[in-house]
């Protein structure tokens, strides 16, 4: 690939590539060492892999059959980590399993529920206990042939806020973020990477260098390398889809199902969203552009035939509001089922005789991203100036600064605070900024000081901030990402949203990401 460099460029101690769960934590352990640290996301931050997850902090139940006992292990650990940092976007759940006799035996979900319930120093979730489905109120749903059931925990998140929450972090630690703009090429020059960046709809080119570079382009991790001068080297990446619908919630209570379909995959039953469901996911060899992925109409059938095999209300096509696919990327390890390749991550290091490092990042899943960050920085520590010791297992993310990670209390105060204004906008504020909502709302103490109204609880207020703090540039970016209001507009409404939105002045929106500019 022939590409030009500029020679008037700005230089980081570290550019990160790839603007998901993965990148984002890695700048931010990197800017909190002292690091100056450069994100670069082709698109908008989490709007792959990382914006499309079945949305759990969890140690993973069924890596058990698959004997990742590491894994589920190092999972566990940060599920408490991660529950104690952001208590406004990660919360338990906890989750029923129905048994089927013609599945697998009793004993040995028993067995697997004890392990998972000590494996990783279980804190703050409740422990697991058997279920009568007859007579217990998680039962009423359940088809009467399903007696028995077990139910255990695990947590929450909102995937796409937990990216930005990061990378807000990151920001105010000094680093650089640009989004919407791509890694070219790279080659080494002397002690230092040269990159050239093309920026926005305009493809406007610019250069960096860098002393060192992480690949955490996920899905895309081989097409940077393809970009890269001297590294020729690559690990075998497996992409695999996977895909979810979501539903009307269809019972009551806050409590999740866990179900095995015929073929022995299970399938989560979220609730989602107050009023909805979310169900997922599958697991399908993936070739293409990642860009490209959707659902597709055998992957609906699909999950709600495993619905429908539990539960007495039945499910239809015709049920779903939404659906959503994402792929993997993951290391392969030459598992003939694609739910039994391994979600564990892997590192290539390249820097032989000492030259400046290019790491790839191959597979990893969002509750362990914390601990990769950590791992991918002390493995580049040797190369880098850093200044400091791995800090984030100790830092709560911004708006995750609650007194005892108390979120109940949090927000009963922030109510209180905000009596005039409707109890339903309140709490979404408190759920997706945390303590940060005071920053949004500021003086506003009635409906009307929040601006313009679009519908659910979407007011003008919360889109301006959005733009100004979380590099928010299109309609999708508020309503699919850092929101998912999406979920609550009728179709007409997100028109208008969207048309209101793009009569925003261009220089404003690009202004108020002027500090991302390097």
């Amino acid at each position: 690939m022939s590409e030009s460099f500029s020679h008037d460029s700005q230089h980081f101690d570290l550019c990160v590539v790839g603007g998901g769960i993965n990148g984002a934590g890695i700048a931010r352990d990197a800017a909190g060492r002292g690091l100056s640290v450069l994100l670069v996301e082709k698109d908008d931050l989490a709007q792959g892999t990382s914006s499309r997850s079945g949305k759990l902090i969890h140690g993973g139940l069924r890596y058990l059959e698959y004997y990742e006992f590491r894994l589920v292990r190092h999972a566990l650990i940060e599920r408490e980590v991660l529950l104690e940092a952001a208590p406004h976007i990660i919360w338990p759940m906890r989750f029923v399993l129905p048994h089927s006799p013609d599945d697998r035996p009793a004993w040995l979900v028993r067995l697997g529920l004890l392990l998972y319930d000590h494996l990783g120093g279980r804190k703050r979730l409740p422990p697991t206990r058997s279920l009568d489905l007859a007579t217990d109120p998680e039962g009423s749903p359940i088809k009467p042939e399903y007696r028995r059931a077990f139910e255990y925990s695990d947590c929450w998140v909102d995937d796409a806020r937990l990216v930005v929450l990061n990378v807000v972090d990151a920001v105010e630690r000094g680093a650089t973020v640009m989004t919407r703009t791509t890694c070219r090429a790279a080659r080494r020059d002397g002690d230092a990477w040269c990159i050239a960046l093309e920026r926005g709809h305009n493809r406007q080119p610019l250069t960096v260098t860098a002393g060192a570079m992480v690949n955490a382009a996920g899905p895309w991790v081989d097409t940077v390398i393809d970009g890269v001068s001297d590294v020729t080297a690559k690990r075998r990446i497996r992409l695999v889809k996977g895909s979810h619908i979501v539903v009307n919630k269809f019972w009551e209570g806050n409590q999740a199902y866990l179900i095995q379909h015929t073929d022995k995959r299970v399938i989560f039953i979220n609730p989602y969203e107050d009023d909805k469901a979310l169900i997922g996911t599958t697991d399908i060899p993936y070739e293409g552009d990642p860009s490209d992925v959707c659902v597709d109409a055998a992957e609906i059938e699909y999950l709600i035939a495993a619905v429908n095999r539990y539960f007495q209300q039945p499910l239809t096509t015709s049920d779903v509001l939404h659906s959503f696919s994402g792929v993997r990327p993951l290391f392969d390890d030459d598992a003939d089922n694609p739910s039994a390749v391994t979600r564990d991550y892997l590192f290539d290091l390249d820097n032989a005789a000492g030259r400046c490092p290019l790491l790839s990042i191959y597979g990893g899943k969002i509750t362990t991203y914390r601990k990769l960050a950590e791992q991918a920085i002390d493995k580049l520590a040797a190369q880098l100036p850093v200044k400091g010791r791995a800090w984030t297992a100790y830092a709560p993310l911004p708006g995750g600064d609650m007194d005892n990670a108390d979120f109940t209390r949090f927000e009963s105060e922030l109510q209180a605070h905000y009596a005039e204004l409707p109890v339903d906008v309140v709490h979404h504020y408190a759920r997706l900024y945390g303590t940060r909502a005071k920053q949004l709302l500021g003086s506003a103490t009635v409906t009307e000081d929040l601006g313009l109204h679009f519908g659910g609880v979407l007011y003008e207020r919360e889109v301006h901030y959005l733009v100004e703090h979380e590099w928010a540039q299109t309609a999708a970016d508020i309503l699919s990402r850092r929101t998912k209001h999406e979920l609550h507009l009728s179709a007409t409404q997100q028109s208008e949203f969207s048309d209101w939105f793009n009569t925003l002045s261009v220089d404003s929106r690009i202004q108020a990401t002027a500090v991302d500019q390097p």
